[in-house]
């Protein structure tokens, strides 16, 4: 099947430039395509990943990912999606974004010496040369300011403003392209629907600067929507990153797992890089069998392990077995820390004391002595895992982790985490 033919199928096309003419020109020989992201923050998000995501179906089918780290465009701001300026940051900040970002793509396409990796490069090694009249006399000419205001990217802020540095990302942008096309073949420019005027914009200068005949394409993907209107990717806490140490394995793992039956085929089909037949296997499960969640489970496992590799998926479900029976003996302080971190949480002193004070006076668990009593009987208190139902119980250091904190479960669901103090 054409990557193309595949894509749509995917439901992962939402604009193409020639289509007849791209699907011809990857039937003849592998391609070198491109992706851009600017180093705006430290991390990716899942919203951005989905792009990528495309580049790297393209990858697997033999051409060339090319990821455009943009630490000159991203010195100036893209004004899609805005409704404001963006705050400019300091070139030391860019510049440690880039390298994170970098590090994260070559993570996510095995990037190499070979031609299997993905080609990594930085958009300010040729726009930071660029000077303000080169820029005039070579580029500046060649866009029609009446163009560039019809395009959705700048139309869109008409209303509320627009400064010349943002209006001009859309003519920076194609340069890249422009510069990608001559030093390194590329010769399609993926991107999110949002970028549909700045690849357009960058096709024409190719080919006002080359020829009409240059062989240059461009295909955005659709706004990803989930069943209920909302964009995807955006939770009640916030983004869900890609960086472990902002969204950890089992969250990100958890994120999946929990997405709607009326969403699921939708993302295996999106996010995963399973067969049609596996897909179609999947969606008959979720039909017939939807309290099982087998699609959201293989969607877990898949995404989990793609961005973070098989050992924290390991960890993952490890982690997610064990609250789920709720037997949270054997999991490390780390890991408690890890799922626990947005449960109610207090301070008590480190010292032994009998269980109805501990849960009374020293955490305020329990609203008084008779309440604290009644829990305990009922076999409703749990330490660490365990059901405590002595009332003379004492609690001490052996039911911490670690000496850190005492996870205290009260009832079926109700957690507690308690930091010991020194």
């Amino acid at each position: 099947m054409n990557i193309i033919d595949e894509l749509e199928w995917r439901g992962a096309i939402n604009q193409q430039t020639d289509e007849e003419g791209l699907k011809k020109l990857l039937d003849e020989k592998s391609i070198a395509l491109y992706c851009g992201i600017d180093p705006t923050g430290d991390s990716m998000h899942i919203g951005h990943l989905i792009p990528f995501m495309i580049l790297k179906r393209f990858q697997m089918a033999g051409h060339q990912p090319v990821v455009l780290i943009g630490g000159g465009t991203g010195s100036i701001g893209d004004p899609s999606g805005r409704t404001s300026e963006r705050q400019l940051q300091t070139m030391e900040q860019i510049n440690d974004n880039a390298e994170k970002l970098s590090a994260q793509m070559r993570h996510l396409f095995d990037a190499g010496s070979d031609k299997s990796g993905i080609r990594l490069m930085n958009n300010y090694q040729w726009l930071g040369k660029l000077g303000f009249l080169d820029f005039l006399r070579e580029y500046g000419k060649e866009f029609n300011i009446n163009t560039m205001l019809a395009k959705d990217i700048v139309s869109s802020r008409l209303d509320t403003g627009i400064s010349f540095t943002e209006f001009s990302y859309q003519i920076i942008q194609s340069i890249d392209f422009l510069h990608l096309y001559q030093e390194a073949d590329v010769q399609l420019q993926v991107g999110g629907s949002d970028q549909w005027g700045n690849i357009t914009s960058g096709l024409d200068l190719i080919r006002k600067k080359e020829g009409p005949e240059a062989e240059a394409y461009g295909l955005t993907i659709p706004l990803l929507l989930k069943a209920d209107g909302t964009k995807f990717g955006k939770t009640a806490d916030g983004a869900v990153w890609l960086d472990p140490e902002k969204t950890t394995p089992y969250e990100f793992y958890q994120f999946w797992y929990n997405q709607d039956d009326r969403d699921i085929d939708k993302y295996l089909k999106y996010f995963t890089f399973l067969s049609q037949y596996d897909i179609a296997q999947l969606a008959e499960k979720t039909e017939k069998e939807p309290h099982k969640r087998e699609a959201q489970r293989v969607l877990a496992e898949e995404m989990t392990r793609f961005v973070h590799g098989q050992d924290a998926l390991d960890e993952a479900i490890q982690i997610s077995e064990a609250l789920f029976s709720g037997n949270v003996q054997n999991l490390s302080a780390d890991q408690i820390e890890m799922s626990f971190k947005d449960v109610p949480s207090m301070e008590a002193p480190a010292k032994k004391t009998d269980l109805v004070s501990f849960l009374v006076d020293e955490t305020k668990i329990s609203p008084s002595r008779r309440q604290a009593r009644e829990d305990i009987q009922n076999g409703a208190i749990y330490l660490k895992g365990e059901r405590i139902q002595d009332t003379d119980y004492v609690v001490s250091e052996k039911d911490s982790y670690e000496g850190r904190f005492i996870l205290v479960r009260r009832g079926k669901k109700r957690y507690f985490m308690v930091h010991l103090e020194n």
